[in-house]
């Protein structure tokens, strides 16, 4: 009975990332158009909706300090960072520094997470391949959450799976935002 659920639920995941895939026209296109050079050609190069449907491109925050964290509503640790990301995009916003959230989840779900628990930076939904391209940044196990920070000029500064510590990502902005 329990792997009958376990196969029901992988079947529902993999229908709604062909839907998603198909609603953001991600499916189909071969894999030189949805494969870039770098990673950092790779994370400025995403165009995801927001949780209002808006297309966003990530190219929009070149310049500044980005960390993008891969999270989803039912990652247990992904929910436990979230509010220390938010105080630390507080905490920086003035300094050129820019959190985004990526999430598998669909829009309903993120948006009444965000009800229990708001966030100070921007939430983007992507498609199951998404973590293809957390996997371009160090991401080999495509787990959650992960973490990826880039400097000003786009370089990959630091990469992390699991959990970031609040204070470990603070001394690290901190560094990345000095002169």
């Amino acid at each position: 009975m329990k792997h009958a659920r376990v196969w029901l639920m992988l079947g529902g995941i993999a229908l709604l990332a062909v839907a998603v895939g198909y609603r953001l026209g991600l499916l189909g296109k071969s894999a030189e158009t949805a494969t870039l050079a770098t990673p950092t050609q790779s994370i400025f190069g995403l165009v995801l909706t927001d949780l209002k449907g808006r297309v966003q491109g990530l190219d929009q925050y070149r310049g500044k300090i980005l960390v993008v964290n891969y999270w989803a509503t039912w990652c247990h640790p992904c929910r436990e960072e979230m509010p220390g990301f938010s105080r630390l995009q507080d905490k920086f916003r003035d300094k050129g520094v820019q959190f985004i959230g990526i999430s598998t989840d669909d829009a309903p779900k993120i948006i009444e997470f965000q009800k229990e628990a708001p966030v100070s930076y921007p939430l983007l939904i992507g498609d199951m391949g998404i973590m293809k391209n957390s996997a371009d940044l160090g991401n080999s196990r495509q787990a959650l959450p992960f973490t990826a920070v880039f400097d000003r000029e786009g370089k990959l500064s630091a990469a992390k799976l699991g959990r970031y510590a609040e204070a470990d990502l603070d001394r690290l902005l901190l560094d990345l935002v000095s002169p």
